[in-house]
């Protein structure tokens, strides 16, 4: 069974013009092209249709949502974790609807304000603008959406491998090892291998600058006492970026 192009545009609450210019970019090709010329789309071309709408809710544009759908082929385990993250949306949504109904019985009410509860369920993504500021806002969302469709086993491990990362910083740092020691440059080259993970980051990016993300990233985990926390401090925050400066110049 499959569907017209209008029928499917009508249903997903898009256009016909949409769905041809996924076509020509090769994000969505109809399962068949009729005599008349009228694409038709049957049940698997609907689903990729859903999760490029999902990842389109994500934020991301047309060319993230290509690298995302040719990574992630397994359609679902891919939706299994759109599933939990928009579970997880709807527990925010219903926070956000009883904060602002205290609210709203507040202003109504005594008046006496219950600052604790007035922002729960407002997520406020601490790095966001950092991340667009310096790598647009595709590198932002291409993150985002992989990190948001990750299992929660999934993200505890990836937490539980980055706690492990800046631990085994400070504790180089601390040492008294050079940055250029090979103990500091195993640790470097881990951490790059790290950012290669991160999908949306010039390290993850064919063709991506590299070298400039690596040291750019050293030097903003001194310049913001918020990375350079992760790190023991400025100082260790230094060691960090020193160490990823010598590797950066030796290796990429």
């Amino acid at each position: 069974m499959d569907w017209s192009i209008q029928e499917i545009a009508r249903m997903a609450g898009t256009t016909s013009r949409t769905l041809r210019h996924y076509d020509d970019i090769g994000l969505l090709k109809p399962s068949r092209t009729g005599h008349n010329g009228y694409r038709y789309y049957d049940g698997p071309a609907l689903v990729q249709l859903q999760r490029i709408l999902l990842l389109r809710e994500l934020g991301l544009g047309l060319s993230a949502i290509s690298d995302v759908l040719a990574r992630e082929t397994d359609t679902v385990k891919a939706l299994n974790g759109h599933l939990e993250w928009l579970g997880q949306e709807r527990d925010r949504l219903a926070r956000q609807i009883a904060s602002v109904q205290q609210t709203i019985e507040t202003l109504k009410g005594d008046g006496k304000y219950m600052a604790q509860d007035m922002f729960d369920g407002f997520d406020h993504t601490e790095y966001k603008d950092e991340v667009e500021e310096r790598w647009g806002k595709d590198a932002y969302a291409a993150s985002d959406a992989w990190w948001r469709g990750m299992g929660s086993e999934e993200k505890q491990e990836w937490k539980d491998r980055s706690q492990k990362l800046g631990s085994d910083w400070i504790a180089a740092a601390t040492s008294g090892v050079s940055p250029d020691s090979a103990e500091a440059q195993d640790l470097a080259r881990r951490h790059v291998e790290w950012l290669r993970g991160i999908p949306g980051t010039p390290s993850a990016a064919p063709g991506g600058d590299v070298k400039g993300y690596v040291v750019g990233l050293g030097e903003m985990y001194v310049a913001d006492p918020r990375f350079a926390a992760n790190y023991g401090g400025e100082s260790g925050a230094a060691f960090v970026r020193d160490a990823l400066r010598v590797y950066a110049e030796a290796n990429l």
